[in-house]
């Protein structure tokens, strides 16, 4: 799967979108490009991810902030120093302590290279990191869309991405889970760029904001 290489590249994808599906131009016509959101690909942004599992984006930025004032960067070596009841300080529940201990034990015994993984195709990272309790789909998603940058991404677990796709009528009102699957599949190879103007959508439409 080839990733998107620069801004120029996003709006060509963009624009390849809304001639695939006219019903998307009015979100760019009234808002603009979507900004191409992006994050580092490294530790701290899989542990903000692991905070954004089912809670707001506001709720998780808060949590994180907490993590970052007792320990500055937020590495694995820093995150093991912590107790359970540091993190529970921080806003961590009992299931993303443990979580993000996982995960930091698997970089520190190096069984989880993040710069190997980084350099890999899109479904060899998604098969390596689905081993790692607590890190699903949709956290897997996240970081391949918004730090990898991969061009054909679709995020079918995202209440935010899939509300949008009824918001503009993309589909029926009474279609599935699978048929949006299905529907988004006409954006490939552009999906991701399809899923930004959706979250463009989502997110002026509410006046958020996406770090």
């Amino acid at each position: 799967m080839d990733r998107i290489k620069n801004l120029k590249a996003f709006y060509k994808h963009c624009d390849l979108c809304i001639q695939i599906e006219p019903k998307l131009k009015p979100v760019i016509a009234k808002y603009g490009y979507p900004p191409m959101w992006h994050r580092q690909p490294n530790f701290a942004t899989l542990i903000l991810t692991i905070l954004e599992q089912q809670v707001s984006l506001a709720s998780a930025k808060a949590a994180f902030i907490k993590l970052e004032n007792p320990i500055g960067e937020v590495t694995p070596k820093n995150i093991l120093q912590l107790s359970d009841e540091d993190l529970r300080a921080c806003y961590f529940s009992r299931q993303k302590t443990k979580y993000a201990r996982i995960l930091a034990t698997e970089i520190i015994e190096g069984k989880l290279d993040l710069d190997s993984l980084n350099q890999m195709d899109e479904p060899e990272i998604r098969s390596r990191l689905i081993t790692i309790k607590g890190i699903g789909h949709w956290t897997i998603d996240m970081y391949v869309l918004m730090s990898l940058l991969f061009a054909d991404i679709f995020p079918p677990g995202d209440l935010a991405t899939v509300k949008s796709v009824f918001e503009t009528e993309l589909v029926a009102p009474e279609s599935s889970k699978e048929d949006i699957i299905k529907y988004m599949e006409k954006f490939s190879p552009y999906r991701s760029a399809a899923t930004y103007i959706l979250w463009h959508s989502y997110i002026k439409k509410r006046n958020l904001i996406l770090e």
